[in-house]
């Protein structure tokens, strides 16, 4: 279970810094997110995501140079050191491997700009070369239209062997797998090249593709991957409880349901990309959001700052990420009732391992409440949701005890004030 930060927000580096990359000096500031490593521990988490590391000219995923450090965070050293510090823990370490595109500032780009079609590293990148001439733009396609991101060439063995050679660089160097960036632009086949060949050397490496969109089940069939995110559930989840529309929270937790028989999803409420779920469901419904997230199927991923309650939204312009990440405390704040819930959460889930992958039925459901049963063949918990300014009397599916959350159990009933939620246990 994973505590996913963005590393450049986190220390509160610049994001858009006016220096070229082999212009900045190194500042050592990865060594922040060390003293966060117990509050991790004291969540319950044993996995820490990390966003980009690798030096880019900007946000991070404009990369320049796939086996240095940021100087923005530290050099090598740094990371390694973070890693080190998190095993001693038994916390694992996930990197972001960003590997659809690449910054224009890459060195490998340059070359193309400057020696067009003749240039060395023209293979990787995915360029139309006809009618294509040195001196003039390259052509080159991009990532969703952002012409900083240059698209590479996935039908290509020179960026077969660097995504492999990167891989498996710092794999060697400690960490225990990737978040594949924009997975869901890169054709399957890409992995299915790729990911062999990164397992032959490191067989418990695990990888998760950010996956947006299409058909997930197909997806891992196809690449290999042993996970990729469940952006539906969490659409439903947000959706569902902004909306008092538990009708669309239970269709989506039946969709995710039919992908355990080919993967366990990557789950999450908040991500880097996305409004603070506390914003999008607003704050009296967070822990409803996180009752669905650790009792649902699946590995699930808490966005550093949501199990405070961080508010911030996401706004489609340039910079309109940086309100949701944001720069942490040198010292993690005091829990807070919200902190407490997503210890209780995390504390069930490590008790009964099996909710990695369990289904879950639909038992109760009305526009505005919710009664959720995951369970296997002998054990089995209950969540239940009341998304009204009423209170609620719902069937507690034979559970007999409240272990989250808070209601009145008896006699096979539920009663839930208004706007309250338990998860309950047999």
């Amino acid at each position: 279970m994973w505590w996913h930060v963005y590393p450049l927000g986190a220390v509160d580096a610049a994001v858009r810094p006016d220096t070229p990359v082999d212009e900045r000096p190194v500042e050592h500031r990865l060594d922040r997110l060390t003293g966060w490593l117990d509050h991790v521990v004291d969540l319950g988490l044993n996995g820490l995501l990390l966003g980009p590391v690798s030096a880019s000219s900007t946000h991070g995923y404009d990369t320049v140079d796939h086996f240095r450090v940021d100087p923005r965070l530290g050099d090598e050293s740094d990371l390694t050191a973070l890693v080190a510090a998190a095993h001693e823990r038994g916390v694992r370490v996930l990197l972001d491997g960003v590997f659809n595109h690449v910054g224009r500032e890459h060195p490998a780009f340059r070359a193309l700009e400057e020696q067009g079609p003749d240039a060395p590293t023209v293979d990787l990148f995915a360029v139309d070369r006809s009618g294509w001439s040195a001196g003039d733009p390259v052509p080159v396609a991009d990532f969703e239209g952002h012409d900083i991101l240059v698209a590479l060439d996935h039908d290509s063995r020179a960026t077969e062997d660097l995504v492999v050679e990167v891989m498996t660089y710092w794999l060697d160097r400690g960490v225990d797998g990737w978040r594949l960036d924009a997975a869901y632009a890169v054709p399957p086949a890409f992995w299915a090249r790729v990911l062999p060949r990164v397992r032959e050397r490191f067989p418990d490496a695990w990888c998760s593709g950010e996956v947006i969109h299409g058909d997930a089940a197909a997806i891992v069939t196809a690449s290999t991957m042993d996970s990729v995110t469940q952006y539906e559930l969490w659409q439903g989840i947000w959706h569902g409880i902004a909306d008092r529309n538990c009708f669309e929270l239970a269709h989506a937790v039946e969709r995710h349901d039919a992908l355990l028989g080919t993967f366990v999803p990557t789950t999450f409420v908040g991500n880097h990309d996305v409004t603070r779920i506390a914003s999008a469901v607003g704050e009296r419904f967070a822990a409803h959001a996180a009752a669905v997230l650790f009792t649902v199927a699946g590995t699930p991923v808490v966005y550093a700052g949501d199990e405070y309650g961080w508010t911030a939204v996401k706004e489609e312009r340039e910079g309109g990420d940086d309100a949701v990440r944001p720069a942490l405390p040198a010292v993690p704040p005091e829990p807070t009732d919200l902190t407490r819930t997503y210890q209780a959460l995390v504390a069930l889930r490590r008790r009964m391992p099996w909710l990695h992958r369990a289904h879950t039925d639909v038992v109760h459901l009305t526009n505005t409440a919710v009664v959720l049963r995951t369970a296997t063949a002998d054990a089995a918990v209950v969540t239940a949701l009341n998304l009204a300014d009423e209170p609620v009397e719902v069937p507690a599916a034979d559970a007999t005890r409240v272990e989250a959350g808070g209601g009145d159990l008896r006699d096979g009933t539920l009663r839930l004030p208004a706007a309250g939620w338990a998860v309950l246990t047999s």
